[in-house]
């Protein structure tokens, strides 16, 4: 296969401070005022100066070494701030690295922020053309396209109207429509999808797909680890503006999600205290993992330390979505375990089997607690509760299973 992108020890860097505000004059002014040992002239009336940061500097990206084969699509994730929108800039040469070299073969389409390479005050068939000539197309090429952006933007009557006018829903539209259809070689796109609605997600998702089996390439960045692993074949994950790992889709994906997890401290936990939760895991086939697949067999693992005896306790788990709706909720008591009695100083190990995993595709947060039968309806009477300890995604073609019943076990290991 062609070598379409190639990344060598890329860095880019900035320097924090008041020094580049906007303007040459705004800069001397401030400049010239630190050197005479006077206040900010930009402060506004009641604002307080912070200091310069002078000397400081911080790198977006820092050696970042990659390969993109002609016809791959690569997923590229992280948390905020990680360097993946900066990564993109440089590849897209809306800005220049700071060292390093990267190689491209092919014209880029890229989609990074709503409205990106649109005039405000030009109509939206003019800003077709405007980007046609831009990725260097005759103007006879983008009029032979020009019906497919159209409806596939389904912009047909706002087309003659200047696209200050839009809303951002109609700009990502028309955009995301002019980017894919003019033909790239490369298709770059940010997170700036997720200001469609569902249905537009699901198109541009499908579209994307499409150009990557013809035979271009798609580079996205998405906090949706649904779409990614649904158009991604490989990955890489970003953290403080390196890449600290790679390769297939799910793998980087778990990875990923392992890795937000964090240490205890960083659980909403609440108890007395007669009984700990030492340990919360999910596995799949006895390993690790955080990304399922729609009505696979999983095993939630729960270690416990207990502090002080306790007579007929109860263990539960919910799982919740992103709007910390219940969607599944179970116990020991619910299950049928009576006389659940634990002995001080003893360290236990428990599991819950769900058979048959039926959760629609999406991000999930598990939550375990244990507490005395008849209560657990409030914090106070937990002996331990960890909220959100570990994250998940589903993802599968829903579409694959009729209707099935959803079991779940309880055992001791």
């Amino acid at each position: 296969m062609t070598t379409v992108i190639s990344v060598e020890h890329l860095s880019k860097e900035y320097r924090l401070g008041q020094i580049g505000t906007g303007t040459l004059s705004r800069d001397i002014n401030i400049w010239w005022a630190k050197v005479r040992g006077k206040p900010n002239p930009m402060l506004r009336l009641g604002e307080t100066d912070h200091g310069n940061r002078d000397g400081e500097t911080i790198f977006a990206l820092k050696d970042v070494s990659f390969t993109v084969e002609q016809g791959e699509a690569l997923g590229i994730i992280g948390r905020n701030g990680a360097g993946k929108s900066t990564l993109l800039k440089i590849l897209s040469r809306v800005t220049a690295p700071t060292s390093g070299r990267v190689k491209v073969k092919g014209r880029i389409a890229s989609l990074l922020e709503v409205g990106t390479g649109f005039h405000p005050d030009l109509t939206g068939r003019e800003n077709i053309y405007l980007n046609g000539a831009i990725l260097g197309m005759t103007r006879q090429e983008v009029r032979r396209k020009l019906d497919e952006i159209v409806e596939f933007a389904e912009i047909k009557q706002f087309l003659d109207t200047p696209v200050k006018r839009y809303s951002s829903g109609m700009y990502v539209r028309l955009a995301f429509a002019v980017a894919a259809h003019l033909d790239p070689e490369i298709l770059v796109v940010d997170e700036v999808l997720a200001v469609g609605d569902a249905e537009f997600q699901k198109k541009c998702l499908g579209k994307m797909g499409n150009v990557a089996k013809e035979g271009r390439t798609v580079l996205f960045v998405s906090h949706n680890m649904v779409a990614v692993n649904e158009l991604c074949g490989i990955a890489i994950l970003i953290s403080k503006g390196e890449v600290c790992y790679s390769g297939k889709t799910g793998d980087v994906i778990n990875h990923y999600l392992s890795s937000i997890i964090g240490s205890d401290s960083d659980f909403d936990r609440q108890g007395n205290g007669d009984i700990r939760i030492s340990e919360v895991q999910l596995l799949l086939n006895n390993e690790i993992v955080r990304h399922i697949k729609l009505f696979d067999t999983i095993q939630i693992l729960i270690g416990i330390i207990v502090n002080k005896y306790v007579s007929d306790c109860v263990i539960g788990i919910k799982i919740l979505n992103m709007s910390n709706d219940i969607v599944f909720a179970t116990n020991t008591e619910l299950l049928g375990i009576e006389n659940l009695n634990l002995l001080s100083g003893t360290e236990n190990r428990y599991t819950f089997s769900i058979k048959n995993m039926p959760f629609k595709n999406g991000i999930y947060k598990l939550t375990v607690g244990i507490h005395p039968k008849g209560k657990g309806n409030k914090f106070s009477e937990y002996y331990d509760r960890v909220q959100d300890v570990i994250t998940f995604t589903m993802y599968g073609d829903e579409n694959d299973h009729g209707l099935v019943n959803l079991y779940t076990n309880f055992s001791r290991l």
